[in-house]
């Protein structure tokens, strides 16, 4: 078996990561002299252009897609800017935080908060995903859950205490979250009316 290389740089802040390959089915599509290589993660931007790409080209799904915030304008609400890569957002926004108790991402500056109102996010999936991960900092005890189509509860994660920087939490900021079960399409974060953050996003379709 043969594997493409798909690669796209977008962001000199861009998140790197790591995939597993992507097997190739229709391999006859391809010259049987060209070297298919192992593909990499997408870097997935707010203002990537579908219409920019020749549509003759071939185009290989990617399966694993990293959000880059950086093009994010700080204080927008984000909710479909990354609709095109089958992720969208609901009470979100962009900020660049200038409170020390929530200090930058590990990559970039751009976090996503829970917001206008306090206390929750939410991310939907057009097409069911089996793997997300994602950095927290919240000012409260942080729950995660992930639902399928039915809304049916697939798994649940817990920060069980605040992670603010400068406390004396035991949990460090941007504590890594990664939940891995098939048939996600919802994943929503509730804070109890604290204040949370997330920063570097990706999933695996």
């Amino acid at each position: 078996m043969r594997f493409l290389r798909k690669c796209i740089h977008i962001s000199a802040m861009a998140i790197q990561c790591s995939i597993q390959l992507d097997e190739v089915s229709n391999s006859n599509i391809f010259d049987s002299e060209t070297d298919l290589k192992e593909p990499q993660a997408v870097i997935a931007s707010p203002d990537w252009d579908v219409a920019e790409f020749d549509s003759n080209l071939v185009v290989i799904r990617p399966s694993s897609i990293c959000l880059n915030l950086e093009d994010l304008k700080c204080f927008e609400v984000v909710d479909r800017q990354f609709h095109h890569y089958g992720i969208t957002f609901e009470n979100a926004i962009a900020l660049q935080p200038s409170n020390p108790a929530y200090p930058p991402p590990q990559t970039g500056t751009t976090v996503l908060m829970g917001a206008p109102k306090s206390g929750w996010l939410e991310v939907a999936f057009l097409n069911p995903v089996h793997q997300f991960c994602c950095h927290v900092t919240s000012s409260q005890r942080m729950l995660l859950s992930a639902y399928d189509h039915q809304n049916k509860l697939l798994i649940r994660s817990s920060l069980s205490k605040a992670n603010l920087a400068g406390s004396d939490s035991p949990i460090p900021p941007n504590a890594s979250f990664k939940i891995e079960v098939p048939n996600i399409s919802r994943i929503t974060f509730y804070a109890f009316d604290g204040q949370l953050t997330l920063s570097d996003l990706s999933f695996s379709l």
